[in-house]
């Protein structure tokens, strides 16, 4: 598969995107706990604020979708055309084999392999925030490209763009206002003191 080289996809290709699929191979109740945890409201509950009134045939996309936790909560929900993109052959091959009624194809966030207005909404969740920022407009151009009318995207929020070590790493995650970023204007609902994740439709 071909993809618009950075360090980033490499790392994200290798043995550090295997070990993160290993340490968050959940079961979406397992991810419901988790932002229950560290957010104070689970992930399916804000999907039902946010995403509750769409129809349920709506043709969806994550990009970044690793093992497909997102989706399959959005499954429990009822959505039924629910598609997943994932750099990582390791975390979609998982994927595959336990959503299978969801599509699922390799290819990067910053060269999405779908024709324009291919999906109703487009989603990401904490994938952006693992994309330089000089590397964003393209994924975000992609993103919008790829959306027909919706984005949905949960991502760490900062007023400025901030770079934060992940696993002691530097160059690997960054926090900014991504709707301010975005190519069009996005409502910027969010908690908290700004340490949270920001969820933008």
């Amino acid at each position: 598969m071909k993809a618009i080289p950075t360090p980033q996809l490499g790392q994200w290709q290798g043995d550090l995107g295997r070990k993160y699929t290993d340490r968050n191979s959940m079961s979406p109740a397992q991810v419901d706990d988790l932002w229950r945890k560290n957010y104070g409201i689970s992930r399916t509950a804000v999907n039902r604020e946010f995403l509750g009134d769409l129809p349920r045939n709506t043709r969806i996309l994550e990009v970044g979708c690793n093992i497909g936790n997102q989706l399959l909560l959005l499954e429990e929900q009822g959505f039924s055309d629910l598609h997943g993109l994932e750099i990582q052959a390791y975390a979609l091959e998982i994927a595959r084999a336990r959503a299978p009624r969801i599509g699922f194809s390799q290819g990067s966030a910053l060269e999405l392999p779908f024709e324009n207005n291919s999906f109703d909404l487009v989603l990401t969740s904490g994938v952006l925030i693992h994309i330089a920022p000089q590397d964003l407009p393209i994924a975000l151009g992609e993103i919008h490209r790829c959306a027909k009318r919706n984005i949905y995207g949960a991502e760490y929020y900062s007023p400025s763009v901030t770079q934060l070590k992940w696993r002691e790493q530097d160059g690997l995650m960054w926090k900014m206002d991504y709707a301010r970023e975005s190519p069009v204007s996005l409502s910027r609902p969010r908690t908290g003191d700004g340490a949270e994740n920001a969820v933008c439709r």
